[in-house]
């Protein structure tokens, strides 16, 4: 008999296209293993997208490429909710009366609107700056008790917290809730520059959906030991990137192995890479045999979506049934 959930989860992710490690590590990983526990509700979140991208030319490719390598990667869609944030309008009309309850200082004190400030000066649009009442609106719409996040976005999970609370007190109801940051330890993924983050933007990226030998070939590109200069130099595993995913990728027996034999110089960085390599695409062979399963039904991300948009529909409609009631707004007929 299986335990009952303990709530249910919300996430949303931008629609980035195919997915890299870092991404893995830093959320897939996790997304999948929060389904034996709750109820999840994972959405692209394309609106949110336009607030930066330049052009919306490859957003729905985008859309499908990720979505393929969340279902491959153990997402379950026949008991998670997956959708496109667009398709459920209601998250907007939930937006529009946030703001009216958003104080504009709040939102412009927030540190990731000054570092969106920093990074695109010249586009200061009023998406950007009302960013986070959208997302609180993501949220608060779903009745989500928990949100899975890194420490870094414990902001923005409480600044949610207060709009919930201002809204249930302006209009003296407890129709929505209040949303607990569900804490995960999330990791810096280094590219294979070894120095910045793994990032598209970077090109320092390893792609899940990457055949074995592209894997191989950007395995083989990876920054290792910066001190070490020759084959027959003793490395240092502690500053090593390689050595860091082999913990991860790697057998306890391997990883003590390499630790022991890099530090005297028995083996070197271009079998230490190898080794990572083959490794690493083990480790993903399941993954690449469901996305190629998957990527014979043309249809299937399409139909996932759609049922994901319905289901979430669903919730979505009686949450801003429920809020326009408590404001004191007309209520559509029911037909």
């Amino acid at each position: 008999m299986t335990s009952p959930k303990k709530g249910r989860v919300f996430s949303g992710a931008r629609p980035t296209g195919r997915q890299h490690l870092g991404n893995y590590l830093g959320a897939i990983k996790n997304y999948v293993a929060l389904q034996d526990e709750y109820d999840c509700v994972y959405c692209v979140v394309d609106i949110h997208a336009l607030t930066t991208v330049e052009t919306t030319a490859y957003l729905r490719l985008n859309t499908h490429e990720m979505v393929l390598d969340f279902l491959a990667a153990g997402i379950r869609p026949d008991e998670t909710i997956v959708f496109v944030q667009s398709q459920v309008p209601e998250v907007t009309e939930l937006h529009t009366f946030f703001s009216m309850v958003t104080s504009l200082g709040k939102l412009t004190d927030l540190p990731t609107f000054k570092d969106k400030v920093r990074q695109q000066p010249h586009n200061i649009n009023y998406g950007l700056v009302g960013y986070p009442v959208l997302m609180a609106a993501d949220i608060a719409l779903y009745k989500a008790d928990a949100v899975p996040v890194g420490i870094d976005q414990a902001p923005h999970i409480e600044f949610t917290r207060e709009i919930v609370r201002s809204f249930n007190h302006r209009y003296k109801t407890d129709v929505l809730v209040e949303p607990q940051m569900k804490a995960t330890e999330i990791p810096k993924v280094l590219g294979i520059d070894g120095q910045n983050k793994m990032s598209k933007s970077l090109n320092n990226h390893i792609e899940l959906a990457a055949t074995p030998e592209e894997t191989e070939a950007r395995v083989m590109q990876m920054v290792t030991d910066p001190q070490r200069k020759r084959r027959s130099d003793p490395g240092n595993p502690d500053v090593c990137n390689v050595f860091t995913m082999h913990k991860i990728f790697s057998s306890p027996e391997e990883v003590d192995r390499i630790n022991i034999e890099c530090r005297t110089a028995e083996i070197g960085c271009v079998e230490c890479k190898r080794l990572f390599a083959r490794n690493l695409n083990k480790h993903l062979e399941p993954f690449r045999a469901k996305r190629a399963e998957f990527e014979k039904e043309p249809n299937y991300i399409a139909d996932v979506l759609n049922d994901g948009q319905k289901r979430a529909s669903v919730i979505a409609k009686q949450t801003i049934r429920e809020v326009k009631e408590a404001i004191g707004l007309p209520l559509k007929n029911k037909v």
